[in-house]
């Protein structure tokens, strides 16, 4: 299998991660009742950790659907490149690294290295553009 669709794959596990990491860490704060629950009152504050935590899930989000269709669309057209497997492997080691740096609060690093996995999703496009 091509490097491009194994990220793409490891890329959902990371999704996996982000929604067990932040969703853990909110029903530890508001409680198994609210987990469970309709969710239809007003969620009282989160803890910076718990809203960076959401936040860095609600920024994968954002970027995951591009890059999935940018390795889909260089697999189906079969124009895999040495531009397509390094942006690949940029995005994800990107977006693992990202993860952690935003839960703990890092700034500036942490911009660096979101930068670096948009570069990276733009390079496993060059091969179809």
């Amino acid at each position: 299998m091509a490097i491009e669709l194994t990220c793409l794959a490891w890329a959902v596990v990371l999704g996996l991660v982000h929604i067990l990491v932040a969703g853990n860490a909110r029903t530890k704060e508001l409680g198994t009742q609210w987990n469970v629950s309709a969710r239809d009152g007003v969620i009282p504050p989160l803890s910076p950790v718990v809203g960076r935590l959401l936040r860095a899930q609600s920024n994968f989000f954002e970027t995951f659907p591009l890059f999935a269709a940018a390795v889909l669309i260089v697999a189906t057209t079969h124009t895999f490149s040495s531009y397509s497997y390094w942006g690949a492997i940029f995005y994800l080691i990107a977006r693992v690294i990202y993860f952690p740096l935003y839960a703990f609060g890092i700034p500036v690093v942490r911009t660096l290295v979101w930068l670096v996995s948009i570069v990276g999703l733009l390079l496993v496009l060059v091969p179809v553009l």
